[in-house]
């Protein structure tokens, strides 16, 4: 596994700094399990304290363990070495496994998560409610939500196309979106992203209204044919979903003749936060 040099950095906790890399190829932060540990347990040794945990979650069969990985990072002695990492996922797993007063609060927010994704399954209105509300507690305009909700309704009336055509949910969606993007934007989600300088960030939570709709147009349209086409499999359902593109280029083009600049901004909320507060 390798992570960008350039990406590497040094992330407070309480006070103490968690060594962090960006693999661009897998869209992941990676942290050091070691500095996790010293941060959490103010342990004078964290590394010993560290092959005790592994070694014990090893012999319990935890998967997290097993599943973690080397990458090289700069040392206290400036040097670049060695040393165990784990995305976001495996560091939640492993806090669990660490008694200590500073890991009390990821615990709490682990099972409070748990119970809304839970509580979600019984009733699917309660994850737009949420996210409506959280939406709203980073500052979004109503305009902006109204439109980001709408179109999370569009998506989901394109991958139920997508179902019934016989299109697999994960790489199969990930082509058809990427192709999709490619022909009304000039950009696959990765390149759209790094165009906005995102890195985990969701794109479609940094696009302006106009980028919004003109997305929402692509699916609607990749919806409609696909309803009265009805696809059967991948490579009919990509000649849809590019065709439904199609008419979202279209739409941007115009937009770009009449407006004399790019449909396609590298705005993102952090660098304009006002354009997403309007």
């Amino acid at each position: 596994m390798t992570g960008k040099p350039e990406d590497n950095a040094l992330q407070p906790f309480e006070g103490k700094k968690i060594r962090t890399a960006w693999n661009e190829d897998q869209e992941e932060w990676y942290f050091s399990i070691v500095d996790v540990v010293g941060a959490l347990t103010n342990s004078p040794n964290p590394q010993t304290y560290w092959r005790v945990l592994k070694k014990r979650l090893k012999d319990e069969g935890n998967q997290t363990v097993t599943n973690c990985n080397g990458l090289k990072m700069t040392a206290e002695d400036g040097k670049m070495r060695l040393t165990d990492v784990a995305n976001t996922e495996q560091v939640l797993r492993l806090i669990q496994s660490i008694p200590s007063k500073k890991a009390e609060p990821f615990k709490m927010w682990l099972a409070k998560v748990g119970k809304e994704r839970i509580d979600e399954t019984v009733d699917p209105e309660q994850s737009i409610e949420r996210a409506i509300q959280n939406y709203r507690r980073l500052g979004y305009s109503e305009n902006w939500i109204n439109q980001r909700i709408k179109s999370i309704e569009v998506r989901k009336a394109l991958t139920d196309e997508w179902d019934k055509s016989g299109v697999k949910q994960g790489e199969e969606y990930a082509v058809l979106t990427d192709l999709m993007s490619k022909t009304w934007s000039g950009m696959t989600t990765r390149e759209y992203k790094k165009h906005k300088e995102l890195k985990k960030e969701n794109l479609r939570d940094n696009m302006t209204n106009t980028e919004l709709v003109l997305n929402m147009l692509a699916e609607v349209a990749a919806t409609d044919i696909s309803i009265v086409r009805q696809p059967a499999g991948f490579n009919e359902s990509a000649c849809v979903a590019k065709e439904g593109a199609m008419a979202a280029k279209a739409a941007r083009i115009q937009i770009e003749k009449s407006t004399g600049k790019s449909a396609i901004s590298k705005l993102n909320v952090k660098n304009s936060r006002h354009k997403f507060l309007k």
